[in-house]
């Protein structure tokens, strides 16, 4: 195999970065390090080239590549003449995003949705679980409304998508608005102080 050129500074820095990240998004620092190379790599790469990039052992990138694989979140690919598997990121950021939030409510989400419907089909044997239940389906209906949003916005074109969060704090002021017209409004946090516009 021919000697890899090392990574810019640039490049480390962003999958060293990566790499840190890992833990907080309950992802290990190798498996990171490993989708953040692929994702500014302009081709695709086999696990031998990742190893060597990254001075990883062979068996660390494979698991690695495994673990993006159930994620969804690498793609495999097949070149002329080459029996090794190469594997690539998504292109579309949008799509790396959906993907990644797919797997997400799927692991997270659905699991705990779940658990609030049984919960809520019980019968409550005292105050105590009656008051459970009411906190319990306040979440349910608040899990729901967001996973419904959800759905919508993946339905969207991504150019379409990216138009919507760009309205995000024009939207925000128009609710607040009628927040205040209709005498919604949350009072001010009198520690904070007063609205300098008011």
């Amino acid at each position: 195999m021919s000697q890899l050129q090392p990574l810019p500074s640039l490049n480390r820095q962003f999958v060293s970065h990566f790499g840190e990240m890992g833990s907080r998004w309950g992802i290990n620092r190798t498996v990171g390090q490993i989708y953040a190379l692929l994702f500014l790599s302009p081709r695709a790469l086999n696990a031998e080239e990742i190893a060597e990039t990254l001075e990883f052992s062979r068996s660390n990138v494979s698991m690695g590549l495994k673990e993006l694989q159930s994620w969804r979140l690498v793609n495999l690919r097949h070149q002329p003449g080459d029996r090794r598997e190469y594997f690539e990121a998504p292109q579309d950021v949008w799509d790396i995003f959906r993907r990644l939030a797919e797997e997400r409510r799927r692991r997270e989400i659905e699991p705990t949705q779940s658990m609030l419907r049984s919960a809520l089909l019980e019968e409550a044997q005292s105050d105590d679980e009656r008051h459970a239940q009411k906190r319990m389906q306040e979440m349910y209906e608040l899990i729901e409304k967001l996973m419904t949003w959800f759905d919508d916005v993946q339905r969207l074109q991504p150019e379409t998508a990216m138009q919507l969060m760009g309205m995000g704090a024009a939207v925000t002021r128009v609710l607040e608005i009628k927040d205040k017209l209709t005498g919604r409004a949350k009072p001010k946090d009198p520690k904070v102080g007063k609205d300098p516009q008011d």
